[in-house]
């Protein structure tokens, strides 16, 4: 049974899932996948301070080798729709592109991936699919709980690919070996409130900030790594909500993010941060520091013959080997990789998030043929 991957990506974009509703995306996998033989199984993850979520594990075939696809339905809001040519959640093909919200980040992916499938014997070897629709918020009750309940169950795999969009120019010119972490922070000082004209009489937090976040932004973090560039720290935000000019006030709060390479971890970063801001004086306030949510990991696939044989496809294909990179934000290949080797390898995704995001057709279909002959590889013997 082949499955068309523009006809199978318009009816996802059509589903309008933004965080964390499926609005019908799961269940239209699950129908696609059951009849491609697939033993599909539903999970709902809730709890640890966030909403519950709707994901789907899907696996076919015994024995063999183990492949791994990974992906999620859930969309970011489309914003003002009158920004849009269309509406974002009815697919519209144009000019050799499909536009809708997810057309690149990344139902394409699935979509891809599905078809490729398709391609492939069941008896070829183990196909799985881990598939959330909680990666663009929280990605609390997503994919992180989702690869460990996998693993209690004894769905383990030796290779994944997670189909983010990964390309910069054209279809396969990067794949992502890897992903900086994100450590994020809050810092309050909290002195004493009073009106400008008697300071003495007040201990004014905004000088202590003003230093704190020299502290934190003057020191580089590193020179960077063999495949990482150098971690940097970003102040997002000092604020002391105070609308006038004639009161001192008593408390504000700094906040930063870190995107780390593999020279460091969150503890490490936590004892940095701590570092830095015992070297500021506080001036009779208060200084207190928090991490903000949970730091995501960085990570590094290992090189393999996997990937080699991803990039031969890709090379194949293209002319020119990809780029490995580990450029970006944070992905739930993160949470993948601390149960094995994870890539992320998809579309071009420069219109993702935006108003009228869309995907090249060509593009979509020269994925899933990425896929099905990575796979015809994969299985067949050439990696081990």
């Amino acid at each position: 049974m082949a499955v068309d991957p523009v006809n199978l990506l318009s009816r996802l974009i059509a589903c309008p899932s933004v965080t964390p509703e499926e609005a019908g995306a799961l269940d239209l996998l699950a129908a696609e996948l059951t009849a491609l033989g697939f033993a599909v199984t539903r999970l709902r993850f809730e709890g640890d301070g966030s909403y519950p979520v709707d994901n789907l594990f899907a696996t076919r075939g015994q024995g063999g080798r183990r492949l791994l696809f990974a992906g999620h339905t859930d969309v970011v809001p489309p914003g003002d729709t009158a920004h849009w040519t269309s509406d974002p959640f009815e697919p519209r093909i144009a000019d050799g592109r499909i536009y809708g919200r997810g057309a690149a980040d990344m139902k394409s992916g699935i979509a891809a991936f599905v078809a490729a499938c398709a391609e492939i014997p069941p008896e070829a070897g183990v196909i799985q699919l881990a598939i959330t629709n909680d990666e663009e918020a929280d990605a609390i009750n997503g994919t992180d709980k989702l690869v460990a309940w996998m693993a209690v169950n004894g769905h383990h795999f030796d290779f994944a690919i997670v189909g983010e969009p990964s390309s910069t120019e054209i279809l396969g010119d990067s794949i992502k070996i890897g992903r900086r972490g994100s450590f994020s922070g809050k810092v309050t000082v909290t002195g004493t409130q009073g009106h400008v004209a008697y300071p003495h009489k007040s201990k004014n937090p905004l000088p202590v900030l003003a230093a704190i976040a020299t502290a934190l932004s003057s020191e580089k973090l590193d020179e960077g790594s063999e495949h990482f560039p150098a971690s940097n720290l970003e102040l997002t935000s000092i604020d002391v909500g105070n609308p006038v000019s004639n009161v001192i006030p008593m408390r504000g709060e700094l906040r930063f993010n870190i995107r780390y390479n593999d020279l460091w971890t969150p503890e490490a970063l936590d004892q940095w941060v701590r570092a830095r801001l015992a070297s500021v004086a506080a001036n009779g306030t208060d200084i207190v520091f928090g991490i903000s949510g949970t730091p995501s990991r960085s990570f590094l696939s290992p090189l393999s013959a996997d990937i080699d044989t991803l990039s031969a496809v890709i090379a194949a294909r293209n002319g020119k080997a990809p780029d490995y990179s580990t450029g970006g934000g944070t992905s739930d290949a993160r949470f993948i990789a601390q149960y094995g080797p994870v890539v992320e390898c998809g579309l071009v995704g420069p219109s993702m998030h935006k108003a009228d995001e869309y995907i090249a057709l060509a593009d979509l279909t020269g994925l899933a043929e990425i896929y099905a002959e990575f796979m015809r590889h994969f299985f067949g013997g050439s990696s081990q």
